[in-house]
This record gives C-alpha cells, structure tokens and sequence, in this order.
C-alpha cells in the first residue's frame, strides 16, 4: 500500500515540477461560474456514468465544450455530442475560458487552449479513484481542475499508480495546474465528507479544463 505524504501546500514548490496550486484563484468568478453552470447543465444534465468494466461511478457528470469526456462499456473517449441528449455539449462560457486560461498562465501555461471542460459533481459519500488523464491527443497542453462548494481531499500521486501520495485540501475557489513533467501523474478525491456550503449546498463541483485534440 503506497505512503501518504501530507502535505498544507500554502507554497506551490511542494508540488512536483509542472504542477501548481492557487488557494482562492476562482473565488472572483465563482457568482459569474454559478450561473453559466446553470445554463450547462439544463441542456446537458449531469448523470453517473458508467466504467468499461460495468460500475456506475459515484460521481455524477457532464460537459461543455466542444469536446465532451464520456466513460461507458465501451471504454473512455471524447465525442462532440451529448450521448444522452444527441445534441452537440453546450459551449463553454466565456467566464469558463477567461478562469482556465488566466490559471494556465499563471502557473507558466499561457498558451493553453482547451477545447472541453468536464464538469464533476460530487455528493457526500462519492468519491474519484486514483486515474491518469489520457485520452487526450495532447500532452502538452496542461490540467486546469477549479474546485467549488464543498472542501475535499485531492491525492496527487506520481507516474506510478503506487508511488506515493500528496493529499491537499482543496477549498472552495482553489485551483489546482499540472503539465509538463507532471501531466501524466495518477491523481483522484477521498470520499467527500458530509457538510453543506452556504452557497453550493450539500455538493462538490469540479471543472476540469482540457486540450482533448
């Protein structure tokens, strides 16, 4: 069983080369986030979907973009429509947009340029396992995942699915980057605890933005 290595990470030069975090970064654009998230999902609602080997994740999601991430029997894959719907993912916002690329840069990406954003909500009890983000045709194109509502406990591994791990607590308005050295590096969420934001509720909304072709 690998090790835990806790980590506060107030000071991004704990995180692995290629990585960054930016306590608050989003806390700006969360109103404007709020209400685009909204609109996303009444045309596209988020659903638990299921893995190639027949579980239903315990995460709920959707997408926006022109890209949406999709997990079935089938296996994982990007697809410019909305299997449930038919219907083209809705676009992403410009406030989605100005928040991934103003964090990219910020953390020494500034010519990213993602064309999906995979939105997760996690309910008390939910949880993501330690996963590589792959599917992408890019891997030069960095990882912008911004964090809303309820505080959780991100793992942030290495290439190795054993190799240790950094737990950082992540807030609401927190934004986590990697790239780089760091791309491929294995990462999920503890099971979210219960509680209540006072403004997202019982609930934890994830965005991660990627450059998928």
């Amino acid at each position: 069983m690998h090790a835990d290595l806790f980590a506060e990470l107030n000071d991004a030069q704990q995180l692995p080369e290629g990585a960054s975090f930016l306590p608050g970064f989003a806390l700006p654009f969360v109103g404007e986030l709020a209400r685009a998230l909204e609109q996303i999902t009444q045309q596209a609602p988020f659903r638990k979907m299921i893995t190639p080997g027949g579980n239903q994740m315990s995460v709920a999601m959707t997408n926006c973009g022109d890209f949406g991430w999709i997990s079935s029997r089938n296996g994982y894959e990007y697809l410019g429509q909305d299997p449930v719907t038919g219907h083209p993912w809705p676009s992403m916002p410009d406030v989605f947009m100005a928040l991934a690329l103003d964090a990219a840069a910020k953390a020494g990406y500034p010519f990213f340029a993602p064309d999906a954003c995979l939105i997760n909500r996690y309910e008390p009890g939910s949880r993501l396992s330690l996963h590589q983000d792959k599917n992408e045709h890019d891997f030069s194109q960095p990882i912008v995942s911004v964090s809303l509502g309820l505080p959780a406990t991100f793992e942030f591994g290495g290439k190795k699915r054993r190799d240790p791990v950094r737990l950082i607590s992540v807030q609401h308005g927190d934004v986590l980057v990697w790239g780089g050295p760091s791309r491929l590096f294995y990462h999920g969420v503890r099971t979210l605890r219960a509680g209540v934001h006072p403004d997202l509720g019982a609930q934890r909304i994830n965005l991660t933005f990627r450059r998928s072709h």
